[in-house]
């Protein structure tokens, strides 16, 4: 079974569609750096409200204003602020704190390092000693109660190959120098543009196919690949996904039928569009003849 989820990246409307994520039971996906660094803050009230809700944050990305704060924090240097991205372990702690007091969580129930393969520069065994030191960070957070799990989000840091599932979870296994870590989840573009990751699942292998042999949570995220699948989408492949749907339902469909998938983000920008993606999640799912047909229309086409 795949959950809808709620990302807040491309959100328009973040305290209204969180309010009937959070109602609905549904994990809510942030990061600090979105909707121009002020997520956290429209997402407390919401939170507060719903104190069983669940949210996913991120570490890694900062606007210029977290920048800078960082700077006077001496926790990043002036030069690292102006690349919007860090791992390094002072700037991670001092984010993580900074995430809980926004988000007004003592615990935070997930923490993604986000799109870690920026700290790629040609060298695959350096990105993994990056990797290696955030999670030993990450997992000093854990035992100290501020946090339940953590995880990755990419966006090509599995289809370069600078890292698999394996990888991760060797690394979360030696940073907490016992395979009882708390490596929880990975998130990673799934969609009818992105087909790879859905291709290999239907295979048994690759990212999905691992990290659900793993049980990790895998949260499939830009579905709608930014929104523009609706617009591209054709009655005929709808129709071919599931009769009745709307083109959007029929792509969100699609990927949450995706063997290994467990969250199904979606920036729904109203309660309305929320309710339409619940409709298309709640649906029978497609089994793995139809989803290789949808497959070859599309790389056929």
């Amino acid at each position: 079974m795949t959950d809808l989820a709620l990302g807040t990246y491309r959100c328009r409307a973040i305290p209204e569609t969180a309010a009937r994520a959070a109602a609905s039971g549904a994990w809510i996906d942030t990061a600090p750096n979105y909707a121009q660094g002020r997520a956290h803050a429209l997402l407390a009230p919401t939170l507060a409200a719903h104190p069983a809700s669940r949210v996913s944050t991120k570490a890694g990305f900062f606007t210029a204003t977290t920048g800078a704060d960082a700077v006077r924090a001496r926790v990043l240097d002036g030069a690292r602020a102006a690349t919007g991205h860090s791992l390094a372990p002072d700037y991670l702690r001092w984010q993580l704190d900074r995430n809980r007091a926004e988000l007004g969580r003592e615990r935070l129930d997930l923490v993604l390092l986000h799109n870690p393969e920026r700290a790629h520069h040609g060298d695959r065994a350096a990105l993994h000693q990056v990797l290696r030191d955030a999670f030993t960070v990450l997992e000093e957070a854990a035992a100290a109660g501020h946090l339940t799990g953590y995880g990755v989000a990419t966006w090509h840091g599995f289809t370069d190959g600078l890292f698999t599932v394996a990888d991760l979870l060797a690394l979360a296994a030696d940073a907490a120098g016992t395979d009882a870590h708390h490596l929880a989840a990975v998130q990673l573009p799934v969609s009818l543009v992105v087909l790879g990751p859905l291709l290999q699942a239907l295979d048994g292998h690759g990212p999905l196919a691992d990290a659900a042999a793993a049980n990790l949570t895998v949260m499939a995220s830009a579905p709608l690949h930014g929104g523009e699948l609706p617009r591209i989408t054709g009655p005929e492949l709808a129709d071919l996904i599931r009769p009745g749907l709307t083109p959007a339902q029929a792509c969100l469909l699609t990927i949450a039928s995706c063997p290994g998938v467990t969250q199904l983000l979606v920036a729904a920008s109203s309660a309305p569009h929320w309710e339409e993606a619940a409709v298309a999640v709640a649906q029978p799912p497609l089994d793995a003849t139809r989803l290789r047909e949808i497959a070859g229309v599309l790389t056929s086409a």
